[in-house]
């Protein structure tokens, strides 16, 4: 298995974020966002978000990083391959394979110690680990900034991001019937947590 090094992210990663976060827009199988993203879009996102909310890569050297698949992995009754930016992680000396986020759950007051995250990895480069290095030094981010708990909203039929989480310690402590409708499909999501 590779070797990843955990990183925080930079402006000059933009580009990169956008590219996997659209593959996970265009995928249908992690997120209930419609609208792909461009690198502006995402700079920006990068520049405001404040230290309790930061932002990580994860990268590797090793060769043959960048040759990542083309081809959705989204549960068949939904529509991948959204028209819009090209979605192949450009080749670089040290390839980004994935990033994650700790986000603002509530702008309410009582919630500032609860933290919602997000991982997203590169097509090619899921199921080899990477999921597990961004979430794992996500967990220690929480901690560090002094967050009572971390949470997150799933889709049940993502059985690789379920197992992940449940391995790395989050509880399925509920389920949102027809939260939303991708693709005119009405969609559950698993409510999840960890308390730190």
């Amino acid at each position: 298995m590779a070797e990843y090094q955990v990183r925080p992210a930079t402006p000059q990663d933009a580009t990169v974020i956008a590219l996997i976060y659209n593959q996970g827009i265009e995928d249908r199988l992690a997120t209930l966002e419609t609208e792909l993203r461009t690198p502006e879009e995402r700079h920006q996102w990068l520049s405001a978000r404040s230290p309790r909310h930061p932002v990580i890569v994860a990268e590797t050297t090793e060769p043959g990083t960048t040759e990542p698949k083309t081809t959705s992995n989204g549960p068949p009754t939904f529509q991948a391959g959204l028209a819009g930016p090209a979605t192949t992680v450009p080749a670089t000396t040290a390839a980004i394979l994935g990033w994650g986020s700790l986000n603002p759950f509530s702008a309410r007051s009582a919630y500032g110690f609860v933290a919602d995250f997000s991982v997203y990895v590169e097509r090619g480069w899921r199921g080899k680990g990477v999921g597990r290095v961004l979430l794992a030094r996500l967990i220690e981010l929480g901690r560090e900034h002094g967050y009572h708990k971390l949470v997150l909203s799933a889709f049940p039929f993502n059985r690789p991001g379920v197992a992940l989480y449940e391995r790395l310690g989050f509880r399925t402590v509920g389920i949102y019937h027809e939260q939303g409708r991708l693709d005119g499909q009405w969609v559950d999501t698993l409510i999840m947590e960890k308390l730190l």
